[in-house]
């Protein structure tokens, strides 16, 4: 049995007083604690992974929270793999979003940019065939998305009542999901398909009657994903693309671009990504996501050290409402436990029809310091 994971400490600080009633303070601290406890048995073939996941927050109590990432039992055998519990997976390519990403909800009050996820219950069945990868996953039961509290950032402009979603299954929450995904090289492609059934990890928010808060509504939808993949040189091509129908709506989407890299800048040992992305909503601006035609733009540099040492910078330009957020994420190990990490958002949106607009007072500086054991 192994006992492993990290507890931090984490400061943000806004640079200014929030758009909305309750946002006045500007200095959030916050501890958290992700310990890992793995088991196996018969030489490996079977597992069992715990991991936890808490933070209290100084300044959002709806950022106080905790929640169980995985508690899964895992069995290899020659040609498949079974996971039976609570795990995450990850779908996606591409740099600024993961449209493709739709098994595990996410936990939106950890990172604006959604790359955290709660955990899925699930049953998945892998098995590795001659024609690909195959997939299967049976999701019983549905996480709903955090949202900030009223103390809290990156917050719609009311706040978002948590405690009485609606579902357009009659089963609500306890909704069984479906997927299957499909995976294949062709010589430098990476090659991936998804199809998902089941309840839409991105609610709508309905106004309330009086008009002083905001319900998430959880529609059912069908999803179809691709993902590519390519590395030619010193160029990785990637894209990801959906098309999804709800009863309300039905639309697709893509993401595209790549990063060149540059190897041993300099005659040294550090390498440098130049990267470009483009995103589109065929809603354009009717699209609830603010990617809707958006470029990006950034630079990945790494010192290839001893201490992994990175950083990326870069910014995304809405090309309908010429809203601009530029990005700084830096990352570095101090000896052999400890890793810092530096985040830096900058918003700069005008606009009132832009949904960036409810954040355009949110830009941060973010310190995150870690032990891991």
């Amino acid at each position: 049995m192994e006992l492993r994971g990290n507890v931090a400490v984490q400061y943000r600080g806004f640079f200014e007083q929030g758009a909305f009633p309750g946002q006045d303070q500007q200095h959030q601290g916050s501890i958290s604690a992700e310990p890992e406890l793995y088991w196996e048995w018969n030489d490996g073939i079977d597992s069992i992974t715990f991991t936890p996941f808490a933070r209290a927050d100084s300044m959002d109590s709806e950022r106080t929270h905790a929640d169980i990432r995985e508690l899964k039992w895992l069995h290899l055998a020659d040609e498949y793999e079974l996971e039976i519990g609570i795990a995450k997976v990850f779908w996606g390519v591409t740099e600024t979003q993961h449209l493709v990403d739709v098994i595990n909800q996410t936990d939106f009050i950890e990172s604006p940019d959604g790359d955290e996820k709660l955990g899925q219950p699930m049953l998945h069945f892998n098995t590795y065939q001659d024609s690909g990868i195959w997939d299967v996953f049976i999701l019983p039961g549905f996480r709903e998305r955090t949202f900030a509290g009223v103390d809290g950032r990156f917050r719609p402009p009311l706040p978002v009542d948590q405690d009485n979603a609606q579902y357009e299954s009659g089963a609500k929450d306890k909704h069984v999901d479906l997927a299957l995904c499909w995976a294949q090289t062709f010589g430098d492609w990476d090659v991936g398909t998804a199809y998902f059934r089941g309840t839409n990890r991105d609610p709508l928010l309905i106004a309330s009657a009086d008009g002083t808060k905001l319900t998430p509504y959880y529609e059912q939808m069908d999803q179809l994903g691709v993902d590519l993949q390519a590395t030619i040189g010193d160029w990785l091509w990637k894209f990801e693309g959906l098309y999804r129908n709800t009863s309300s709506n039905s639309y697709t989407a893509a993401v595209g671009g790549y990063e060149y890299t540059l190897v041993g800048l300099f005659d040294s040992i550090a390498d440098l990504g130049l990267l470009t992305e483009y995103n589109w909503n065929s809603d354009g601006k009717e699209a609830t996501s603010t990617f809707q035609n958006d470029l990006y733009l950034g630079a990945r540099l790494v010192l290839n050290d001893a201490q992994s040492t990175e950083f990326l910078l870069g910014g995304a330009i809405d090309l309908d409402y010429n809203t601009n957020v530029v990005t700084l994420e830096a990352s570095r190990r101090f000896g052999e436990n400890w890793k810092g990490e530096l985040d830096l958002w900058y918003i700069d949106a005008d606009d009132l029809a832009d949904p960036t607009y409810a954040f355009s007072k949110d830009s941060f500086v973010q310190v995150n310091m870690a032990y891991f054991f």
